[in-house]
């Protein structure tokens, strides 16, 4: 499947995107349903994509959002991939892949029957987490007979990194809360995760 990759989600302040040209993970997340803690406007994503290194992609994080809402940020160029954090449908994640950017479902995975029915999504990638942000590790023995490349979320940081890894292999690591300090983004925090991913786990 090849070296993890890195997303680095809930970018919520200018610095946030500072911090990513700086420390360049492989994706960022925008989370675009307002209500959450670290919510921005259409207007911040738009002042936000514009500074971020046009080689990073953004995520869009909707939860439940109307399709024609998500559309208009993909009209605007403002996100390169959509996450459906919500209760959406088979039926509306078809809807969206139609527009023709990647679609990631996530899973809410407290038993093994959570992940065993998500296995099937017709999104290009599932994420497994433990809810909607919570920063909370969940079993990682419920995902050990996942054979489709996946997000793993969930209170990951620099100390569990490594056996998440080296256990799973996801397609890709994402962060929020693990690379923060009182509540925002770290940027020391943020490099020290992305060296760790990129630097060779088995050898730390």
């Amino acid at each position: 499947m090849g070296e993890t990759k890195i997303k680095l989600c809930g970018m919520f302040r200018s610095e946030d995107i500072v911090y990513a040209n700086q420390v360049r993970p492989d994706y960022v997340g925008f989370i675009l349903t307002s209500g959450f803690r670290r919510s921005i406007t259409k207007e911040q994503a738009v002042q936000f994509r514009q500074k971020l290194d046009p080689e990073i992609p953004a995520v869009g994080v909707f939860v439940d959002a109307p399709c024609e809402e998500i559309l208009s940020f993909i009209e605007k160029d403002i996100i390169q991939m959509i996450q459906l954090h919500g209760k959406e449908t088979e039926e509306d994640v078809m809807a969206l892949k139609v527009f023709g950017k990647p679609v990631i479902k996530v899973i809410k995975a407290q038993k093994r029957q959570d992940v065993e029915a998500g296995l099937g999504a017709a999104a290009d990638y599932l994420l497994f987490d433990s809810g909607t942000g919570t920063g909370r590790v969940f079993d990682w023995d419920l995902l050990t007979e996942v054979h489709r490349p996946y997000f793993l979320a969930g209170g990951l940081h620099v100390g569990n990194l490594k056996s998440a890894i080296a256990r799973l292999h996801p397609y890709v690591v994402d962060v929020s809360s693990g690379v923060e300090t009182n509540g925002v983004k770290d940027k020391a925090k943020m490099q020290e995760l992305v060296e760790l991913v990129r630097g060779g786990i088995e050898t730390g």
